[in-house]
């Protein structure tokens, strides 16, 4: 993974930490912070310590403020726009198909591409004075990719995504908690850094292979790769994760430590 200043990626006890660190540019992201994230995710799929990720921002002001606008002065035709977009799902592709637990932990302004990454983690919590959105349609009148929308409205709908990105405004925590698009709202930054590390560490020592297969499952009824990944003879869709599970090493060690009364430990086979 290139090294880079604005996105910070550290390993501790099991847990990642991805921080996107540009605070005085409200975090706004960078071509070189995206492709960061996807080497970071490549990292993170190899490792078999890690198990779980938190996602943040540095500082108390904001998440991410969307894509650095500078970033599109270079867009000269339909294709510069087409692998902008491209690029955007590939990123948010390697979030989602993570096979351990992401926390995107946002403080102030989640907007834009900020806001994309939320939606691809798997928990959100968020400081009472966050804001989330898309206001596209009074910035830069751009749009996003059917992935994208894909993953916003598998959390709040199609209509409130059409509320959110017709009316171009931002939606506070409370109300963000309300519809789905946050689990959690906590006070603020403090309070939000050791709730995402509570929340990584209780998610670290659960059985790897159920979260890893209700994560898969989940993202294919979304539409993506519905039929399953190994969907053979008479076999059903989901059938694989069934097996994954069930013929593991783990499955036999939930049930022995299940009926001997102790804690099991979970090895991820």
């Amino acid at each position: 993974m290139p090294h880079t200043d604005e996105l910070l990626f550290t390993v501790a006890g099991g847990i990642a930490r991805l921080t996107l660190n540009r605070p005085q540019a409200r975090n706004a992201l960078t071509f070189g912070m995206y492709q960061g994230l996807i080497d970071a995710c490549a990292r993170i799929a190899a490792d078999g310590s890690v198990k779980a990720v938190i996602v943040t921002g540095a500082g108390d002001k904001a998440f991410a403020a969307g894509t650095d606008i500078a970033q599109f002065r270079s867009f000269a035709t339909a294709q510069d726009a087409i692998d902008y977009e491209r690029f955007m799902d590939r990123v948010m592709g390697a979030l989602e198909r993570l096979s351990v637990p992401t926390i995107a932990a946002i403080a102030g302004a989640c907007t834009g591409g900020g806001a994309a990454i939320a939606a691809a983690c798997d928990l959100r919590v968020a400081t009472r004075d966050a804001r989330l959105g898309f206001p596209i349609a009074r910035t830069l009148g751009n749009c996003l990719s059917l992935g994208n929308l894909r993953r916003l409205s598998a959390l709040i709908g199609p209509a409130r995504v059409k509320d959110m990105i017709f009316t171009a405004r931002l939606v506070g925590a409370e109300e963000a908690l309300a519809i789905g698009l946050v689990g959690e709202v906590v006070a603020d930054a403090e309070v939000l850094a050791a709730r995402a590390s509570e929340l990584a560490t209780l998610m670290a020592g659960h059985a790897p292979l159920t979260l890893r297969a209700t994560k898969e499952g989940l993202r294919r009824l979304q539409g993506e790769d519905a039929a399953g990944e190994d969907t053979k003879g008479d076999d059903r869709p989901g059938d694989d994760l069934i097996r994954l599970c069930y013929t593991s090493a783990d499955f036999r060690e939930g049930m022995e430590a299940f009926l001997g009364k102790r804690p099991p430990n979970w090895t991820g086979r």
